[in-house]
């Protein structure tokens, strides 16, 4: 199934459990715009502390969630399994891609992302709630491993023998400007597509840049962007591809080699 909906074919689809994962990175919770204002019966999850996992000396900025604490926020949320699921954000969908990422890691099925958002919901004219849904604890159980991961080993790995895409941007690639992490640069061998050009209402140009690409693997700072990336390629008819969930975050916490300038 295409993980992409719109607003009128989320509004149709009245089965789903609505996810609002509003974000902004280094940027304050937005669970009070969540309360001023959300889809009829979506439930919030705090993307830093829900669908990820908390930062450590290994994993990057973004790590994945202990699967038992996904399960129990997920629970908590309501959900079941056999449930599906529509996530939406402002509309970058950047925390929508890396939800949809996590859900369909954690086993869920059904996981789609509304495209354009909260602001796409509002533009077709469509009504929002203030109230916060009552859902019933549920009882999904998480099966992790339903997505493939690259740690840094299988980066450097997947670099040496096919395609691994850093999605960051052309300065930041060449190691020219780091506005996050401490050390700029790329991992060796990758090759650069910038995910600022994939758009997802143009599903033939991206299936055009990444043609060439047999077998790509993603990465960008810190697994959210290359997230997105990946939502952009499967929502394009490719198989999802493998995403290192820890980045550039986690390869330069590592002390791992560095490479700056074009690709080679």
């Amino acid at each position: 199934m295409r993980p992409l909906i719109d607003a009128d074919q989320a509004a149709a689809w009245s089965e789903a459990v609505r996810i609002d994962v509003r974000w902004t990175l280094g940027g304050p919770s937005k669970e009070a715009e969540y309360a001023a204002g959300h889809l009829p019966g979506a439930v919030w999850l705090d993307f830093d502390r829900d669908v990820c996992g908390p930062v450590g000396a290994v994993g990057g900025r973004h790590p994945l969630p202990d699967p038992e604490a996904l399960q129990a926020v997920l629970r908590a949320a309501g959900l079941n399994d056999g449930d599906a699921v529509l996530v939406y954000d402002d509309g970058d969908l950047m925390s929508a891609a890396r939800t949809w990422w996590t859900l369909r890691w954690a086993g869920v099925e059904d996981v789609r992302v509304l495209t354009g958002g909260i602001t796409a919901w509002t533009g077709a004219g469509l009504p929002l709630e203030t109230q916060a849904p009552q859902r019933p604890e549920g009882d999904l159980t998480v099966r992790p491993g339903s997505l493939p991961v690259l740690d840094a080993d299988g980066a450097a790995a997947w670099a040496a023998e096919h395609d691994l895409v850093d999605v960051r941007s052309p300065e930041r690639y060449r190691g020219e400007f780091e506005p996050v992490d401490p050390v700029a640069g790329h991992i060796p061998g990758a090759v650069n597509r910038f995910l600022a050009e994939d758009d997802l209402t143009d599903l033939d140009r991206v299936r055009a840049r990444y043609e060439p690409l047999e077998a790509p693997a993603f990465y960008c700072g810190s697994g959210v962007g290359a997230a997105r990336s990946a939502l952009a390629l499967t929502a394009a008819g490719r198989p999802t591809p493998p995403v290192y969930i820890g980045s550039w975050s986690d390869w330069g916490s590592l002390g791992r080699e560095v490479a700056r300038g074009e690709e080679s």
